[in-house]
């Protein structure tokens, strides 16, 4: 069993063709710019649309340890008496209140997958697994991934690389893609906005492209933090460097979408609006990796 807190069928930016994309609960990394800030945390969480509560009051009355009361502001939850059971939600008629993370067994999360073999093998694409953080659910996906492979699913995961070796290596013998984020060179910068060094990752992007599967290499770019020459240079230096290059950079602007996630989630406070960067600083770092002869793109 492992914790999911999403599926996204037909999903196209998620590896090669149509895909089913699994996502697994948990991170070991805090990114400030994190806009899935409800798959961060390795256990169930609860989120409250203000916009959506009609104040029918259907949840304070099923919770039987008295955590949800109405007030002016919607539905105020005593975190401390919180069982996080999911009851207010199911009687919830407009979403208003929703759970975050479910307990799968592997039988089920197979069964869902199974349903899109159809369009996978029309688009010739399969099944993505991402987060969070897979590789933080390691033994789970190693055996999701030989299910597929029994299947001849193709199969992608979408990773930070923050992970052992060994690790890495035996979820790299089960698949055939991966998705490696890449966030900013510098040691010292990577671990004050995500909360860890980026030794490991680059050690393991490095063990990566000496294996047989293809990356794609993905970059959140951020206006003011990894978008200047010097990082992209030495992104490029990095990536050119590696014993087989990646299919494509993939250069992913950053936006705040998260903000109303945060508020969803009763954290609004830890929200840090970062720059979006225009459309010519997204041209720019297209031409710096274009001029070390890489291919980039927006999006993907």
């Amino acid at each position: 069993m492992s914790l999911i807190f999403d599926v996204k069928r037909y999903a196209i930016n998620d590896g090669p063709g149509i895909r089913i994309t699994i996502f697994l609960k948990g991170c070991p990394l805090s990114c400030v710019w994190c806009h899935n800030p409800e798959s961060i945390e390795k256990r169930v969480e609860k989120l409250f649309t203000r916009s959506k509560c009609i104040g029918c009051k259907a949840c304070v009355e099923r919770c039987e340890n008295h955590a949800c009361t109405l007030t002016k502001e919607g539905i105020l939850t005593d975190t401390n008496a919180c069982l996080l059971c999911g009851k207010c939600a199911e009687v919830c008629p407009t979403g208003a209140t929703q759970m975050s993370g479910m307990q799968y067994p592997i039988e089920e999360i197979m069964a869902i997958i199974k349903k899109e073999t159809l369009v996978m093998d029309q688009s010739e694409g399969g099944v993505t697994f991402s987060g969070g953080e897979p590789l933080f659910h390691h033994e789970f996906l190693v055996k999701l991934l030989d299910e597929c492979g029994k299947e001849e699913i193709h199969r992608c995961v979408d990773t930070t690389g923050f992970t052992s070796a060994k690790k890495l290596l035996e979820v790299a013998s089960r698949c055939e893609h991966f998705l490696y984020d890449l966030k900013v060179m510098d040691d010292e910068k990577h671990k004050q906005y995500t909360g860890v060094s980026n030794a490991q990752i680059l050690s393991n992007l490095q063990l990566l492209a000496s294996t047989d599967v293809n990356i794609n290499i993905r970059i959140p770019l951020i206006k003011g933090l990894n978008d200047d020459d010097e990082n992209i240079h030495q992104t490029a230096l990095f990536i050119n460097a590696l014993h087989k290059k990646p299919l494509m950079v993939n250069i992913l602007p950053y936006h705040s979408i998260a903000q109303k996630k945060y508020e969803k989630l009763g954290r609004i406070e830890k929200f840090i609006k970062m720059e979006e960067p225009d459309i010519a600083c997204q041209k720019r770092v297209i031409s710096l990796f274009e001029s070390h002869g890489i291919k980039a793109m927006i999006g993907g």
